[in-house]
């Protein structure tokens, strides 16, 4: 197919079929099969790009006619004009605006579209090109000679004249991006023309760093005309890559670009689907390029959630993939928080953009729902603390309650973009807590832990998303006790004043649970030295306590039945402890025979269902036969270290199983001899 298409192009018979439907075929040929041309061929397309590229007529083409009634003396075309209808004076482009145009002229827009998969296929960069640190010598070089150089372009071989007649190409389309467009569909087009010549610019930059010192000007007055609005933003983007790209060697302040990449931009157009894309592909395809301005990116990640909480469906699967390079161990705290309260963000943006003097035509909100109190709150003095600190820029190194702002905005809970954005939290959660252990000292995990606890009851209500936050925050919790085992003991008055509170325990079942078993598992001397008779009777007055409160209490329509879950685990944690303070053993022993009799009872049919009543029996049942023998139950409840090691579980005659059954035969051998 590449051969016909050339075959065609070497023709170049001035009458007959077009050629410029071919030129879409052999881009496409190109980048399948990147070898298919020969030397000859790539030279031949590269001198046809020259002239199609610089030499289009700049008269605009003849309309189509034909008939009885035409006439040779039909009015002769006009000139080409620019976009803001002035006469134009230099060679065609793109841009160039006119009614009717000629053959070569649609060519000419034809090859500028294919002009960068051209330059990269016909002069891939060199690997062995020196580093951007290092071009800088050998472009002041090439500097003395470029004017040399411009003159004599001509005789140029075809890749390097395309070269230069490219550079030539994007600098009159900067210069065209500069006018005035008389249409909003040329304004369009001169912002994604003006993105295409930035790129082509960069390309031929790496390719021949002498290119560099003759584009940094022009790029240089270009970012300072867009960093003065936003109506070209998506423009900014490739201009940060070219000075990323470039390193040292184009002497920019990079630092005052990436400020206003990541301060205003997000914070004002978040609600920009295709710049939300292409802003977090061009985080993540230059978090290598960052080095030392890391630091900026990593504080500016409260700007860059407001991406995600607007366009969380399509920018999650994006946000997994960047979101450890965010992780830090001076913002991970504010982070999490910022994680939790994602969806009142997106309710809060929904606000802000009601709120704008003059909204677009298209509103970019959910016009079914009606917020007028919760607009009326965003304007309220008293609440502008709280809703700036969740619109903020940059991590603060505060932490607010947002409990009043929960409330505030739970009339738009139900609104579709909200539910989405949660739906995306706790993915995100996982992710989070996969890169914060990598980085967390032993400070940082006990307040990530009792951030757990803090905010397991001051979540946004959205429907189900308390419940699959709670599922992941349980789960973290085990895991940051499992990475620091003497975590339960530093933080042992924070956790008996979470089990002391019964007020949220059927929505937070989930979370107890894990904090109950923690407590079995860790509070012991194997784990901390430190713990003391006295924290384990501390806990065990606690979770006896709990225990009677949630076996004794009755479902009602605003008070759900307790998970068995909650009732096993707490039966096993009181267990383990009696284990370790043998003092504790008899009222165990008789707790557990109540909680036996009371799962038989009549009434406990009425709250827990057969299956569950059973599981509650078969599990007293068990811990009151380990009990029989204390020390036993000490092995097997608060096993040591070399108990846990994989031999104890491989070799039959010290395996685990082994004691039990051993237990379980004492234990109904002395069940035998009893009278009666």
């Amino acid at each position: 197919m590449g051969q016909h298409v050339l075959k065609a192009l070497e023709s170049r018979q001035p009458e007959g079929p077009s050629v410029r439907h071919l030129l879409p075929i052999l881009s496409k040929v190109v980048s399948l099969a990147p070898g298919t041309l020969r030397e000859d061929q790539t030279n031949l397309l590269s001198k046809r790009l020259v002239d199609w590229l610089r030499y289009a007529s700049i008269q605009q083409g003849l309309p189509h006619t034909g008939g009885f009634f035409s006439t040779p003396r039909a009015r002769q075309p006009g000139p080409i004009t620019e976009v803001d209808g002035a006469v134009a004076t230099d060679f065609f482009t793109v841009l160039s605006t006119g009614q009717h145009f000629t053959e070569d002229q649609w060519l000419n827009v034809q090859a500028f579209s294919m002009l960068r998969a051209w330059l990269l296929h016909s002069s891939p960069e060199d690997p062995s090109a020196p580093d951007a640190d290092d071009k800088s010598e050998m472009e002041g070089s090439t500097l003395s000679v470029l004017s040399a150089t411009s003159t004599a372009s001509r005789l140029l071989p075809p890749r390097e004249r395309l070269r230069e007649v490219a550079f030539e190409y994007c600098q009159r389309l900067i210069e065209q991006s500069n006018r005035r467009a008389l249409r909003k569909g040329d304004s369009d087009l001169q912002k994604a023309c003006l993105v295409e010549a930035i790129l082509v610019l960069d390309v031929l930059c790496r390719q021949d760093p002498s290119f560099l010192y003759r584009t940094l000007s022009c790029l240089k007055a270009l970012h300072g005309r867009l960093s003065g609005g936003l109506g070209c933003v998506r423009a900014l983007l490739p201009l940060a890559q070219f000075f990323l790209d470039h390193g040292e060697a184009a002497a920019v302040d990079s630092e005052a670009i990436y400020q206003h990449l990541f301060t205003r931009v997000p914070s004002e157009l978040f609600h920009s689907p295709m710049l939300a894309f292409e802003f977090i592909q061009f985080c993540r395809d230059n978090l290598h390029l960052f080095s030392g301005n890391l630091s900026v990116f990593k504080l500016n990640f409260p700007n860059l959630f407001k991406f995600l909480a607007w366009n969380s469906p399509p920018l999650t699967s994006e946000f997994v993939l960047l979101l450890p390079a965010l992780v830090d161990a001076g913002t991970a705290l504010e982070m999490l928080h910022a994680l939790l309260d994602l969806p009142c963000l997106t309710a809060a943006l929904d606000l802000q953009l009601r709120s704008l003097p003059a909204p677009s035509e298209r509103p970019l909100w959910d016009t079914s729902l009606r917020t007028p109190s919760c607009l009326e709150a965003f304007r309220d003095p008293r609440f502008q603390g709280l809703f700036q600190h969740l619109l903020r820029t940059k991590a603060s190194g505060t932490m607010e309650r947002l409990t009043p702002l929960h409330r505030l905005l739970q009339p738009m809970a139900s609104c579709a973009r909200v539910a989405q954005c949660a739906e995306a939290v706790p993915t995100l959660l996982q992710v989070f807590f996969s890169a914060v252990t990598q980085v967390a000292d032993g400070v940082l995990t006990n307040h990530l832990a009792l951030l757990l606890l803090e905010r397991s009851d001051a979540l946004y209500q959205v429907p189900l998303y308390e419940a699959h936050v709670h599922r992941v925050l349980s789960s973290q919790f085990l895991a940051l006790c499992k990475l620091k085992p003497s975590l339960v003991v530093e933080l042992a008055k924070d956790l008996l004043e979470f089990v002391g509170s019964v007020s949220g325990i059927h929505s937070r079942a989930s979370m107890l649970t894990s904090v109950v078993w923690a407590v079995g598992e860790y509070l012991s001397v194997t784990c901390d030295r430190r713990c003391t008779v006295e924290q384990i009777n501390k806990f065990f007055e606690a979770l006896e306590a709990l225990l009677f409160e949630v076996a004794q209490s009755r479902p009602s329509a605003t008070l759900p039945k307790c998970p068995p879950q909650v009732i096993t685990v707490l039966m096993t944690t009181l267990t383990k402890l009696a284990s370790r303070s043998q003092d504790l053993i008899p009222r165990v022993s008789l707790l557990l025979s109540k909680m036996r009799t009371l799962a038989q009872s009549p009434a406990t049919g009425s709250v827990h269902s057969e299956e569950d009543s059973e599981a509650i029996c078969t599990r007293a049942t068990e811990l009151l036969n380990l009990l029989k023998m204390p020390s036993v139950a000490q092995f097997v409840l608060t096993p040591s270290v070399e108990v846990c090691e994989p031999r104890y579980h491989r070799d039959t005659n010290t395996a685990l199983p082994l004691a039990l059954r051993t237990v379980s035969r004492l234990v109904e051998k002395e069940a035998s001899l009893l009278p009666g």
